[in-house]
C-alpha cells in the first residue's frame, strides 16, 4: 500500500505514556531530500511513497506523560501549507486538534522540548499576537541550538529555521539550553546527537525495563538505517550526521529499545532487528 501519514498513537514505556499528535505532513521528491540516491533505489522502496511516488514525512509532536508531569516534544509545522521549490510540500495545521482529541489543554503542559530548531519542529511555538502557545512550560533546547539560529545569517539557512519574526521574539526571553545526559523530567533524558544541527538532542524514555529513543531528525527515513550513507539536504553537518546516525542505530539495538521518529510515515514506533528480514520493523 502507498505510504501514509501516521495518525494518533499512542505506546506505553513502563509506567510512562508516549502519544504521538499528529500535525501535518510533508510530500517530497525522494531524490531531492536525498541526493546520494536516484530513482532505481525509490523504485526498490516504494513503500516509503505516496501513491503519486513522492516521499511521505509525518509532521507532529509527541506528549510524554510521567507521572504528573506532561512534557510536549516538537511543536510541529503550524497552521500554514508551504511548498519549497524542487523540494515538495510542507502543511501543518492539526497538532491542537490532536492535543484537544488526546484531553490536554496547552495550558496543562510543563515542559516543551526541541530536538532542534527547523521550522517544522516549532511551528505552533506561538499564536498570532505572539503570545507563548503552552504558556505553562518550560521551553528547552540543546547546547548551543538557539545561539546557532540567533546567530544565522545566510538566506537559504534562515528559510528552513525559526521564523525570526513568528517564533523568535517569543522564544528569547524563555529558551533553555539542555545539555548532554540532563533530565528533563522523570524518565526523560536528552542525549546530544548532533550533525542535523549543531545543537541537535534525541530524547532517551525509560521506565522499569522499557527503554525508548525519541530520535528528532537525526534519521528522517527507515532506509537510513541500511543505506547509512544517505543524508538529507538539511544537514548541516553531513559528515556529524552519519556518525551520529551509526550511535543511533547501535542504541536501538538495545533489548526493549523502543525506537520513535516524528517523520516516519504509517507508524512513528518501530524497533531496530538486525538479520529479521529488514532492519526497521513497525510496530502497529
Amino acid at each position: 500500500m502507498p505510504a501514509q501519514p501516521a495518525t494518533l498513537q499512542s505506546v506505553a514505556i513502563g509506567d510512562i505514556r508516549l502519544t504521538y499528535l499528529p500535525d501535518g505532513d510533508g510530500r517530497l521528491g525522494a531524490t531531492a531530500v536525498f541526493p546520494a540516491s536516484d530513482d532505481a533505489l525509490w523504485e526498490a522502496h516504494q513503500e516509503f511513497l505516496d501513491a503519486d511516488g513522492m516521499l511521505v514525512a509525518s509532521i507532529g509532536a509527541f506528549l510524554i506523560e510521567t507521572g504528573e508531569r506532561k512534557v510536549v516534544v516538537d511543536l510541529g509545522f503550524g497552521d500554514a501549507e508551504v511548498p519549497f521549490p524542487g523540494v515538495g510540500v510542507f502543511k501543518g495545521g492539526q497538532l491542537m486538534d490532536s492535543l484537544r482529541q488526546y484531553g490536554v489543554a496547552p495550558d496543562d503542559v510543563d515542559t516543551v522540548v526541541y530536538t532542534h530548531l527547523h521550522l517544522d519542529h516549532v511551528g505552533w511555538t506561538a499564536g498570532a499576537g505572539g503570545a507563548l502557545t503552552f504558556p505553562n512550560a518550560s521551553h528547552l533546547a540543546g547546547t548551543g541550538e538557539w545561539d546557532f539560529w540567533r546567530a544565522a545569517t545566510d538566506e537559504s539557512l534562515v528559510a528552513v529555521g525559526p521564523h525570526p519574526e513568528a517564533v523568535q521574539p517569543a522564544l528569547e526571553s524563555r529558551i533553555e539550553a539542555v545539555g548532554d545526559g540532563a533530565s528533563v523530567a522523570p524518565g526523560i533524558t536528552a542525549i546530544a546527537t548532533p550533525g542535523h544541527t549543531p545543537g541537535h538532542i534525541s530524547l532517551v524514555v525509560s521506565s522499569g525495563t522499557d527503554r525508548a529513543l525519541i530520535m528528532g531528525d537525526a534519521i528522517h527515513c527507515p532506509l537510513q538505517f541500511d543505506e547509512r550513507d544517505l543524508s538529507v539536504i538539511f544537514d548541516v553537518d553531513a559528515d556529524l550526521a552519519k556518525r551520529t546516525r551509526e550511535r543511533i542505530a547501535a542504541e536501538l539495538e538495545q533489548p526493549q529499545t523502543i525506537g520513535i521518529n516524528g517523520h516516519f510515515a504509517d507508524s512513528v514506533f518501530g524497533r531496530v532487528l538486525p538479520g529479521q528480514g529488514k532492519t526497521w520493523h513497525t510496530m502497529p
